[in-house]
């Protein structure tokens, strides 16, 4: 099983909608993929038309009282299921912080899941905390969508400096552009800066399109209702793009 997380210490920069639509993708190239929703929030869950599960609070999860294939529920789409959010998940980091190595919790949960699922895209809440901590240790590859901001390419640096001094080298760290107006000089600046001085940046743009932001509304992923749109070809490339960084197979 790999695992992919959609993460970033940013809100608001489409890390839902990447995380909604790379799993729909996955698991129709033939995957068997789960989406873990693990933002209070839940707005991935919503999205993809999911309840919350009673029995999935966050400390029978911590303490091992549930194991992750339990929580798995279907979807409408062949080979995708979904671990639904929980409100519960803002305490996370309390439960976490009471086990011995506390770091390691998300890898040991995870495991159970080796022999069910192919492919694990985590959906993560913004910030940077012991769950990320936690993410980033579970994790073969972080997907970071970066809008283009300095500030934004700032946080990409503490990322990049903060795994660095972990000594974490097998993480992959793969970001790409998210919510991009080319009309803004200010992006197009950005764009070209980060091109130069961060050459791993993947080369797939991700718009700012009401298109993407339909998904709330239908509450589905865009290749699923709007599959030859130019915006659902462009989450295509992206996926494609990552497949190939991470090694994954297309069935």
């Amino acid at each position: 099983m790999q695992i992919i997380a959609v993460t970033n210490i940013k809100g608001g920069v489409g890390k839902t909608t990447t995380a909604v639509n790379l799993a729909y993708l996955a698991a129709k190239s033939g995957r068997p993929t789960v989406l873990w929703d693990l933002d209070p929030q839940g707005a991935a869950t919503y999205t993809l038309r999911g309840e919350p599960d009673e029995r999935a609070s966050a400390k029978q999860l911590v303490r091992g009282k549930r194991e992750l294939p339990e929580l798995i529920a279907p979807t409408a789409y062949p080979a995708l299921g979904l671990i639904a959010a929980d409100f519960s998940y803002r305490n996370l980091d309390v439960h976490l912080s009471e086990r011995k190595h506390p770091t390691e919790r998300l890898m040991r949960m995870t495991r159970s899941l080796h022999d069910e699922v192919d492919l694990l895209v985590l959906d993560c809440p913004p910030g940077m905390t012991l769950l990320t901590e936690n993410v980033l240790r579970a994790a073969d590859a972080l997907i970071v969508p970066v809008v283009p901001a300095p500030l934004s390419l700032r946080m990409l640096e503490q990322l990049d400096e903060f795994i660095a001094r972990t000594g974490w080298s097998d993480l992959r760290i793969l970001p790409f552009f998210s919510m991009v107006d080319r009309r803004k000089s200010l992006h197009d600046d950005v764009i070209a800066h980060a091109r130069t001085h961060h050459p791993g940046i993947l080369q797939t743009e991700i718009p700012y399109w009401s298109d993407i932001e339909r998904m709330t509304v239908r509450r589905a992923p865009l290749p699923a209702f709007a599959p030859g749109s130019p915006a659902a070809q462009l989450y295509a490339s992206l996926w494609q793009e990552i497949a190939a960084r991470i090694g994954a197979s297309q069935h």
